[in-house]
């Protein structure tokens, strides 16, 4: 231990390390009452770094070549020491991030911590999970499987149905008329290069924002909870509260544990969960299969398109509803945050979320 209290004393000499670590650590106060809903930020950097990793592993093997990529992911399955598990690693990640991501979204509608000052917290968060669908979407053709290829063909043919630009997008998406070997090459820049760039970008202006403004106060109690309106610049401190390490870095440490159990359990006891049987043959365009769907966080999309018989509506509809969660900050702009002391909202919320699971489960048996 000697040896360790040297090597860190010559660190601290150069760079401060002792400061730093008041100041991001054992001093950085958070409030009293936060609860577990605050750690799902630290799983979901969890992941992201998991996602990474995986991908990076993967990409080792992978070919993405149109003749070549259903050959290779066949290959790390079945010949690559542990390439199964990597693979299903990376496909489940895949699925959870966008699960906790939902929770970690709510959680914050719930608490109101979507208000003033933090609409910024909001809209880079939004903005994350849109762009983490967009990742998970450009993934899913990468296999090159009749799942792949087909699903990928509906979910692009569906932006043919907006006026004028429709039919530009939809070649635009695809490098050509059908989804082919350009269609693959420009879903696999996006997912491995553009898209993992902007999200640590968009991760890292969040943190910046959460940093600047400061946790919110949980809002519990019969005490009223408020946000401050925001007239000037005001970092939001919490004098008395407890410090992020080790207090609350032993929540951030539960929450990941139970989240790695959950993960595991997937991949090691429910590894098919996430394949039907068109995943696991090799992409062809001249058979349709009878029965072609989008990952479970696109079925509600997918169902409300089938719901309309014009797309345009669905589509516009779908639009509505993103531009309307997008801006919410600037729409409830009511200072009272207790969800319990917010009947109307409370209520539109438990609609909005009974609203999407019916229309999951009625795509996925539709």
């Amino acid at each position: 231990m000697p040896l360790i209290k040297r090597v860190y004393d010559w660190i601290d000499v150069r760079i401060g390390m002792r400061e730093v670590v008041k100041k991001e650590l054992t001093g950085y106060l958070l409030p009293r009452n936060i609860n577990e809903w605050y750690s799902l930020g630290s799983v979901l950097l969890v992941i992201f770094a998991l996602q990474v990793v995986t991908g990076m592993l993967l990409l080792v093997y992978y070919v993405p070549d149109a003749d070549k990529a259903f050959k290779s992911v066949t290959y790390i399955m079945n010949n690559v020491p542990y390439g199964w598990l990597i693979r299903l690693c990376h496909a489940v990640g895949s699925n959870l991030m966008v699960a906790v991501l939902l929770l970690h979204m709510l959680s914050t509608l719930l608490m109101g911590s979507y208000k003033s000052p933090r609409e910024l917290n909001w809209i880079s968060g939004f903005t994350t999970f849109a762009v983490v669908e967009g990742m998970s979407l450009t993934g899913y053709l990468l296999p090159w499987s009749q799942l792949s290829f087909w699903a990928t063909t509906v979910a692009t043919n569906s932006v043919s149905a907006i006026p004028v630009v429709g039919t530009f997008l939809v070649e635009f998406l695809r490098g050509g008329k059908l989804v082919g070997p350009a269609t693959l090459g420009r879903f696999f820049a996006l997912h491995v290069a553009v898209i993992p760039l902007v999200i640590a970008l968009l991760i890292g202006l969040h943190l910046f924002i959460l940093k600047r403004v400061g946790i919110s106060t949980p809002p519990s109690g019969n005490e009223p909870t408020r946000h401050w309106p925001g007239d000037a610049y005001r970092y939001e401190s919490h004098p008395g509260g407890i410090p992020f390490f080790p207090n609350f870095a032993l929540v951030d440490l539960t929450s990941i544990s139970i989240y790695f159990a959950i993960f595991l359990a997937l991949v090691f006891f429910a590894p098919n969960l996430l394949f039907t049987p068109d995943a696991f043959v090799p992409a062809n365009a001249f058979k349709t299969p009878a029965h072609i769907k989008p990952e479970w966080y696109f079925l509600a999309n997918y169902q409300t398109l089938k719901i309309f018989p014009n797309e345009l509506v669905g589509i516009i509809i779908q639009a509505a509803a993103g531009t309307f969660l997008a801006l919410l900050p600037f729409i409830d702009r009511g200072r009272e945050r207790h969800p319990l002391r917010r009947p109307i909202f409370l209520a539109c919320v438990i609609a909005g979320i009974l609203l999407w699971i019916g229309l999951t489960i009625w795509g996925h048996y539709s």
